[in-house]
C-alpha cells in the first residue's frame, strides 16, 4: 500500500518535468500515466 502511495507522486514529477522539456509528450505521457495508475489500482484491489 505504502508503493501506491509513494508512485503515484513520483511518477506525476517525472511527467510534470517531461511535458515542460517536450510539451508534444503530453497525450502520450496523460495515456501511460493512466494505464499505470489504473494497472496499480486494480492490483491493490486484488
Amino acid at each position: 500500500m505504502y508503493l501506491n502511495i509513494a508512485l503515484a507522486p513520483l511518477i506525476s514529477l517525472i511527467a510534470g518535468v517531461l511535458i515542460l522539456v517536450v510539451p508534444r509528450l503530453l497525450n502520450y505521457i496523460v495515456a501511460v500515466y493512466l494505464i499505470v495508475i489504473g494497472i496499480l489500482g486494480l492490483m491493490h484491489g486484488g
